[in-house]
């Protein structure tokens, strides 16, 4: 995914001409006295990972850990985090926050919808009508889970759409850690994509973008993540290398 986001990056840069930040690339002694003041910047994401993984904390706790530590490195080592700092932090916040909220319940509700009615079981009771190949199982999968992707919030779309279908792939011959990385990096895509992708909304809140213009730029970076997701689906070794290893 890495890879191809950063092919596309290239291609864009190159096409509209972007010239670099600077004019020679940083070297050793830049990069080891940027490494060293970002070192505290950068502990935070591996802080949470095995705080998450030793059990000291849940992911929810894991936000507000990820606050306090920030708070604590912002006044006491960087020194640059300042009493005024909070009132506009917390405004930002607020408003980052309380749109995507807002779209989390609806996506919510919705999903409760979907269950009560019984919707996705029988969605699932047609598509194993539809073919007994796991090949083109997983392609008319990548379809379905893109587009509750695009409706759902991350969270109820897991909870709802995984324990249905993963019987169908186990009983295909489908490994189900291969088919939990093809659910998450389908849900993720169909957060980004139009016209009700949650994390779309997130990033637009964000970063102060309209809609309309992230929904302009967007589709490189979605076509390159899709080629992604075939690489995912399609190539299982890569996928299982390392699970395969333990």
């Amino acid at each position: 995914m890495a890879g191809s986001l950063m092919f596309t990056v290239s291609l864009i840069a190159k096409k509209r001409g972007y010239k670099p930040s600077r004019e020679a690339r940083a070297n050793r002694r830049e990069v080891g006295l940027q490494f060293l003041d970002s070192l505290w910047s950068l502990s935070l994401p591996f802080g949470i990972i095995l705080g998450l993984r030793f059990g000291l904390f849940t992911p929810t706790e894991a936000g507000a850990m990820a606050v306090l530590a920030s708070a604590i490195i912002g006044v006491f080592i960087y020194k640059e985090l300042k009493f005024e700092h909070i009132k506009p932090i917390l405004k930002d916040t607020i408003y980052g926050t309380g749109t995507v909220v807002l779209i989390i319940v609806a996506a919510s509700v919705f999903g409760y919808y979907l269950n009560w009615e019984r919707i996705p079981q029988l969605l699932t009771e047609q598509l194993l009508l539809l073919t007994q190949n796991k090949w083109a199982m997983l392609a008319i999968l990548n379809a379905f889970l893109l587009f509750i992707g695009m409706f759902l919030e991350g969270g109820a779309a897991l909870i709802i759409v995984a324990p249905l279908l993963v019987p169908v792939v186990v009983t295909l011959g489908v490994d189900p850690v291969h088919f939990g990385m093809i659910i998450i990096v389908n849900i993720m895509l169909g957060g980004v994509t139009p016209p009700f992708g949650s994390m779309m909304f997130t990033t637009c809140s964000v970063t102060k973008v309209p809609v309309g213009d992230f929904v302009k730029e967007v589709w490189p970076f979605i076509l390159a993540l899709f080629f992604a997701l075939l690489v995912v689906t399609y190539f299982p070794s890569l996928v299982m290398f390392f699970p395969n290893l333990m």
